[in-house]
């Protein structure tokens, strides 16, 4: 089932920014907008990506020490 909801206080300059992508999409502002919310709540939250990349470190054993990162990065200066 569907849920509504109302967004309060929204700047006009926000509303017509908002307006003009969904127009440059064929889309109507409600659609433009149901399928953004879709888009971020479809997206892991920066803290939960952080875990995620902190478990696949600690399950692949490895590290690169500072050195050699440091190393690399002032390659690429040259």
């Amino acid at each position: 089932m569907a849920i509504h909801i109302t967004i309060r206080g929204v700047p006009e300059e926000v509303r017509n920014e908002l307006a003009a992508r969904a127009a440059k999409r064929h889309q109507s502002m409600q659609e433009f907008l149901r399928l953004e919310l879709m888009r971020i709540a479809s997206r892991p939250t920066l803290d939960a990506w952080l875990e995620g990349v902190k478990d696949r470190k600690a399950a692949a054993g490895t590290t690169v020490p500072v050195s050699e990162i440091l190393r690399a990065r002032d390659a690429d200066r040259v």
